[in-house]
């Protein structure tokens, strides 16, 4: 299985960076689409993760509405730890590749003194190997919103082969840890959901134009 850097430079070789602009810098004039082709995890029931494409073609976003991990007195034994797997089919146009630069995950947080959450995720292209994941810790007492951002080297993107068709998987979870707070008195949480679409995860496009055949 090929890590992570030499996938970037095999896809990276097969690949032409477009004219008068930088890796990245130029997305496609025809609107891509994305279909969800499977979505499973403890945090993310069918029917509760939409995607959509931004106008522009730079990025895409996912929207989640039952995303949450949490302990406390009302909470499942299970419900510390949440995932959701996302296999995504990124429709693209002729001619161009492309590969995901950086990402914002944004979402609320309750945690009690004492208590502890994070939030990581991975992702990778089908039959490739898998990024490594990333992670962002917090600790309470917290209550608020928290946003975090993982950004991609420009020589580490993973591009998508062109002339292949590869879904894209994404992984994410959330977990929540009492810690010294006391959960069967207090509750703690963490949650990347939204029921009017103000949260969203966003995915930053990369993009690079495919080898013209002969």
């Amino acid at each position: 299985m090929l890590n992570t850097v030499a996938a970037a430079v095999l896809a990276m070789s097969t690949i032409i960076i477009p004219p008068g602009g930088a890796p990245g810098t130029t997305p496609p004039p025809d609107h891509i689409t994305i279909d969800v082709v499977t979505i499973n995890g403890s945090g993310c029931r069918a029917g509760t993760a939409a995607v959509a494409v931004s106008p522009d073609n730079k990025a895409f976003t996912v929207t989640y509405s039952e995303f949450m991990a949490q302990v406390g007195p009302q909470a499942l034994p299970t419900d510390f730890r949440k995932n959701c797997q996302l296999n995504l089919r990124v429709n693209v146009p002729s001619g161009f590749t492309y590969g995901i630069a950086s990402t914002d995950y944004r979402g609320f947080a309750h945690l009690e003194r004492g208590a502890t959450a994070l939030e990581r995720a991975n992702y990778y292209f089908q039959g490739m190997s898998q990024t490594e994941f990333k992670q962002h810790n917090y600790k309470g007492p917290l209550s608020d919103d928290w946003q975090a951002t993982d950004t991609t080297d420009v020589a580490a993107i993973v591009y998508h082969p062109c002339g292949e068709k590869r879904n894209f998987n994404i992984n994410t979870e959330l977990r929540v840890g009492a810690g010294t707070s006391d959960p069967k008195k207090t509750t703690s949480f963490i949650s990347m959901d939204s029921t009017d679409g103000s949260i969203e995860t966003t995915y930053h496009f990369a993009w690079k134009l495919c080898p013209t055949k002969p």
